[in-house]
């Protein structure tokens, strides 16, 4: 049987850290201990270290000033008045260093070429050359026992008999390691009972600290579980530590997105019903007129009409569908060509213009123009303008859709040289179910409002203002080409 590569067969390679880290994101209490537990670890580690090196110089210290001054005392009894090498030792004082070394004392005195020797011949020689008046402290083995042997050398002021040229004498006191060992321990343990009383206190005070920090968190979270589920106001931010002012600032926001959304909603519902309650009950009185008409030529009239009525009730609806659709669905930015754009919605709607006798045109002095936007909605919001333009100005009006690049920008223009608004109505152009005064033809009053939010979701603008002349209508959409748009702030 051949082996099967686990990735291949769709399998998920073995991971040990992974309940580690499943069980860290769950707390913040528990990353914190993963961190602080091994980190006051290797700092107690490393401070066992450093005390049993400081007590381990602190025991040198002291017991090599007693092995020093052992060594002194021998050689303060150093003579060779008689000839040879004689060595008168203090035995008060060696019963005295044993008592103080709480173990075995060892001597040794010799000359340096070790013609004479007195004492024990085979305590262990120093690492290094002796100079003269300067002690030398090492530890080494005699008969298999670990002793510290202090070293000392110095010239003879009178050579041995026979001897004519200057002559060092060596004197070495060793000494077992049971009193230093004591002592050493002793410090250490010392030391670390107090670091671990240290380390006790500390990771107490910081576990209560943590329990403390957590408080305003633990508050935070109680307000927000009982708030009411339509109660969408701010949350307060005056009580709230420094460190959490981001996540209140986030709810805040989450909550202002869910307040637009809801908005937006309620706004749709009630547009519907505004919008559709009427040529629904328009559609049913023709309806209920046609079923009692018998004259077929009448009869057809109310069709007709009832036809022309569904269109604008239908056109009405797909209105606010896009309108409910720029302003809560969430933005699909792609790569677009405005010149391309452009071409499309001319050929589009070229046919119901040269139908209604408008002369319809596009401008476009550049041959490409990107920008980064929503293709849907800017075909929806160009639509509206064209409808409005061909259908407003009437026949022998000329309608030109403009497309420019300016800097940060891209901008549509759609110019007609019909009637136009009003001045007072120019301010009021773009309002959701705003008509114009003299505006004889049946609609919503949602296609410039559509066009609005539409370049509002590009990080741009909705003007409108008299055409060329002062005649006819131009209505500009300045929209952002950086990839860095707001998109309407609902990313």
């Amino acid at each position: 049987m051949s082996e099967v590569d686990p990735l291949q067969a769709g399998t998920v390679p073995y991971q040990p850290l992974r309940p580690l880290l499943r069980w860290m994101g769950g707390s913040i209490r528990r990353k914190l201990l993963l961190v602080l537990v091994p980190g006051m670890l290797l700092v107690f580690s490393a401070e066992l270290w450093l005390a049993w090196r400081t007590a381990s110089e602190a025991a040198d210290a002291a017991y090599d000033r007693s092995l020093l001054g052992a060594v002194k005392s021998i050689d303060s009894s150093i003579s060779t008045a008689s000839g040879g090498l004689g060595v008168e030792l203090p035995y008060r004082m060696l019963k005295f260093f044993e008592l103080t070394a709480n173990g075995q004392v060892y001597y040794r005195v010799a000359t340096e070429d070790g013609l004479v020797e007195i004492g024990s011949s085979a305590l262990p020689l120093p690492p290094k050359p002796l100079l003269d008046g300067v002690p030398q402290f090492h530890e080494g083995m005699y008969f298999g026992e670990p002793v510290r042997v202090g070293s000392y050398a110095r010239e003879l002021t009178t050579p041995l008999a026979g001897q004519s040229a200057p002559q060092r004498v060596v004197v070495q006191v060793a000494e077992t390691l049971e009193a230093r060992t004591d002592f050493r321990r002793s410090l250490v343990l010392n030391s670390v009972a107090r670091d671990f009383l240290l380390v006790a206190v500390a990771t107490t005070l910081f576990g209560l600290t943590i329990a403390w920090a957590m408080r305003p968190l633990a508050r935070l979270l109680r307000d927000v579980e009982a708030r009411a589920p339509e109660d969408l106001t701010p949350m307060r931010s005056d009580a709230v530590p420094a460190e959490l002012l981001p996540l209140v600032g986030a709810i805040n926001h989450h909550i202002e997105r869910n307040r637009e959304h809801t908005e937006a909603r309620r706004q749709f519902v009630d547009d519907a019903s505004h919008q559709l309650r009427t040529p629904l009950t328009t559609l049913a009185t023709q309806v209920a007129y046609a079923q009692r008409e018998a004259d077929p030529a009448a009869l057809r009239v109310v069709m007709d009409n009832i036809r022309q009525q569904l269109d604008e009730t239908i056109r009405q609806t797909n209105q606010m569908l896009s309108l409910a659709k720029a302003d809560s669905a969430a933005p699909e930015p792609e790569a677009l060509d405005a010149v391309v754009l452009a071409e499309d919605m001319v050929r589009r709607w070229w046919p119901i213009a040269r139908e209604q006798g408008v002369d319809l045109g596009l401008h476009a002095p550049a041959d490409t123009l990107p920008f980064l936007g929503e293709s849907g909605l800017l075909k929806e919001a160009l639509s509206n303008l064209l409808h409005n333009a061909i259908r407003h100005g009437g026949a022998g009006c000329h309608v030109t859709l403009a497309v420019a690049g300016e800097e940060q920008a891209v901008r549509f223009s759609v110019v007609d040289d019909g009637p136009g608004l009003p001045p007072e109505d120019l301010a009021r152009a773009g309002e959701r179910f705003f008509r114009g005064r003299n505006g004889q033809l049946p609609g919503s009053g949602l296609g410039l409002a559509i066009a609005r939010t539409v370049a509002q979701r590009h990080a741009g603008t909705l003007q409108v203002r008299p055409g060329p002349e002062g005649r006819g209508l131009a209505v500009i959409l300045h929209l952002a080409q950086t990839r860095d748009m707001d998109m309407s702030a609902r990313n």
